[in-house]
């Protein structure tokens, strides 16, 4: 097959363009010709929440990327749009995430589409983005309407699109394990690298830091576990999206400056390994999501989770099986942690990780976008 994908990618970072590139590696390995598209420009500066939309480290796969779509420039996107359908592609796959830029891939997708032969279909990361704004709904509908299919990771988006568009066509997928952040370290090596103590018990919050993510959710639990077991300590280890001032003084002001290690950036793929390896557990305290990608990387790593029982983010996480699932708030956080810990659940949850993580593979996704792509062409027919 003849396959583009139109996504956030190298030089952009972040865990979308980490999918995108990923899912692009998994179909050349089955001797498709891939090539993916990507911004020239996605944000303008002054929108941009985070210190640097670029990656620090080198592309990891022999890929071929072309940096042409301007996000904000119609004229570019018309260009764009009859360039790739000029192209002939079986399949062009869309990665969507937030409404800003609905505008722009609407449009591709459907100059594209006057391409008989090219079916497109959409992988919606979130359709409705974590801090709503005034014409959202419209912006995603404008876009839904401009694909022939969509794939969702999580039952929670697969619910959203079809609430949004009741005869949308979609494709129910799992997200695959992470496993492009280096190998699995053994847990002192890890705290050697990262100067940290052996005999101190480590959970770790990972990824970039946003209210919905609940991390003050997080710290408020911490005060508690610290009070029972002062062997527990916490990493915080991401780039802030929101002033860190709020999050440093609730620490200070519960006395955990002893009990919490704030790393405040973005951590480079090739260092990821260093902090899940590290930890004994991965607490995802979020108020609401969609899935999550730090899920898939705990799999990587044979890590245990705790993850709050919202959106589509206990879907990959069974209770007492790999990890927690929680209520959102602070005592059922405290009380989760310190039951990992009390219980001594890590050796038991790592061992279910082994055998769970088995169907989380990129080969069944693209079976499963393969497969619809197929069924689109018969109904062409």
């Amino acid at each position: 097959m003849k396959v583009a994908i139109i996504s956030p990618a190298y030089p952009y970072r972040g865990g979308i363009a980490n999918f995108s590139e990923r899912l692009a590696y998994e179909l050349s390995l089955e001797k498709d010709d891939i090539q993916l598209y990507t911004f020239s420009m996605m944000y303008p500066d002054f929108l941009f929440p985070g210190r640097s939309q670029y990656a620090t480290s080198d592309l990891q796969f022999p890929l071929k990327i072309e940096r042409t779509i301007n996000s904000i420039n119609p004229f570019n996107w018309w260009k764009v749009g009859n360039k790739i359908r000029k192209q002939n592609f079986d399949l062009v796959l869309v990665a969507y995430s937030i409404p800003f830029l609905s505008p722009c891939l609407s449009v591709i997708s459907r100059i594209i589409k006057r391409n008989p032969k090219t079916k497109v279909i959409s992988i919606i990361h979130n359709l409705h983005p974590h801090e709503k704004k005034i014409g959202d709904n419209l912006l995603s509908h404008f876009f839904l309407n401009s694909c022939d299919a969509h794939l969702s990771l999580s039952g929670k988006v697969g619910n959203d699109i079809k609430t949004m568009k009741n005869d949308a066509v979609v494709i129910a997928a799992s997200h695959p394990i992470y496993d492009t952040f280096g190998t699995i370290l053994e847990k002192n090596q890890a705290k050697k690298i990262l100067q940290l103590k052996e005999n101190i018990c480590y959970i770790l919050f990972f990824g970039m830091i946003r209210k919905y993510k609940g991390l003050d959710l997080l710290i408020d639990a911490m005060a508690d576990v610290s009070a029972q077991n002062k062997n527990i300590q916490m990493i915080i280890a991401g780039e802030s999206y929101e002033p860190i001032e709020k999050y440093e003084q609730q620490i200070k002001t519960l006395n955990l400056s002893d009990f919490v290690i704030l790393k405040n950036q973005f951590i480079p793929e090739s260092e990821v390994n260093q902090y899940f390896c590290a930890a004994d557990v991965v607490v995802q305290p979020y108020k609401n999501a969609t899935q999550s990608g730090i899920t898939q990387i705990c799999y990587h790593f044979n890590k245990p989770m705790i993850v709050t029982n919202v959106g589509g983010l206990a879907e990959n996480v069974s209770d007492n099986k790999v990890g927690f699932v929680c209520k959102p708030d602070k005592n059922a956080l405290a009380d989760a942690i310190l039951k990992f810990y009390n219980e001594e659940k890590e050796s038991i949850f790592i061992e279910n990780i082994q055998q769970e993580k088995q169907k989380y593979s990129w080969r069944n996704l693209v079976g499963q976008l393969k497969s619809k792509f197929y069924q689109l062409q018969g109904n062409a027919k």
